[in-house]
């Protein structure tokens, strides 16, 4: 009797653990802390096993072309040449904006700057402008360090096509994999600069007007904010949209009123208003 009921049990946790459905998430870093709180709100209404990774847009849009993702998390749109391989390969991504977001220009709080051009920042990022100093006699003759992500991150592209223009950044440039560690760099030299998704920005920095304006809800909404973005998740759909599953309860509850709640709690601003 006693092994009648070992077997029926090991059935039940084996039903158990086959019936909780699973999703994989991967993508952009900017995107990441908007997919964090999600998960914690779905994980309190339904067993689903959910994995999340934030290594950024590039790696989520090339697991989604190799399988090994149900989601990309984007802060860009796709590239041309993905678009050529999603042609190729007779695929087809369908993209959800799920909210907007201004890339912030931060620096050290004890910095005596407010605000800077486009135009500067293009010449500081290629190397032309190497000094506070040169920028204004008033700042520090001091060699600006100068912060990036890494060419995996949608952010990094993103500002590369605005400010940069199709110019190269300076090797000098320091790449780096986490925007948390930018912001702690900027926190701890006063000399440095860097630009990150306006959610990440913490009251350790200072954000800096970019053409003389502030990115906040109104100016990325309308655009007056000069580098301003949509945010993306993407999914493949060669064989339709999903009607049931994980992943359409992650999109419904992505574009729901709690799930945009949950993007401006995140720090960005809404896609969708209710």
């Amino acid at each position: 009797m006693k092994k009648f009921w070992l077997v029926f049990m090991l059935l039940i946790m084996g039903i158990s653990i086959f019936a909780t459905e699973t999703l994989v998430i991967k993508g952009s870093n900017t995107v990441f802390p908007i997919a964090q709180l999600w998960i914690e709100e779905l994980k309190k209404q339904y067993d689903i096993r959910i994995t999340l990774e934030g290594a950024g847009s590039s790696t989520g849009i090339a697991a989604l072309f190799n399988g090994t993702a149900d989601i990309a998390n984007s802060s860009r749109w796709l590239k041309d040449k993905e678009l050529v391989r999603m042609h190729e390969e007779g695929k087809y991504f369908v993209p959800f904006i799920i909210g907007y977001d201004g890339i912030a220009i931060i620096v050290n709080k004890k910095l005596n700057i407010e605000s800077i051009s486009l135009e500067e920042l293009k010449d500081i990022y290629t190397g032309k402008i190497r000094y506070w100093a040169q920028l204004n006699p008033n700042l520090p003759k001091k060699p600006i360090v100068v912060y990036s992500r890494n060419t995996a991150s949608g952010t990094f592209e993103t500002f590369e096509n605005i400010v940069l223009k199709g110019e190269k950044m300076s090797p000098t440039v320091r790449m780096v994999e986490s925007t948390q560690l930018e912001i702690d760099s900027v926190k701890n030299n006063p000399y440095a600069i860097a630009y990150t998704g306006l959610g990440y920005v913490t009251e350790d920095v200072k954000i800096l007007k970019v053409e003389k304006v502030m990115p906040t809800k109104a100016t990325i909404l309308s655009g007056e904010y000069p580098i301003s973005r949509p945010l993306f998740m993407f999914i493949d759909a060669t064989n339709g949209l999903p009607d049931r599953g994980p992943v359409k309860i992650y999109i419904n509850f992505a574009v729901s009123k709690k799930g945009q709640e949950l993007v401006e709690k995140a720090g960005y601003i809404a896609a969708y208003g209710f």
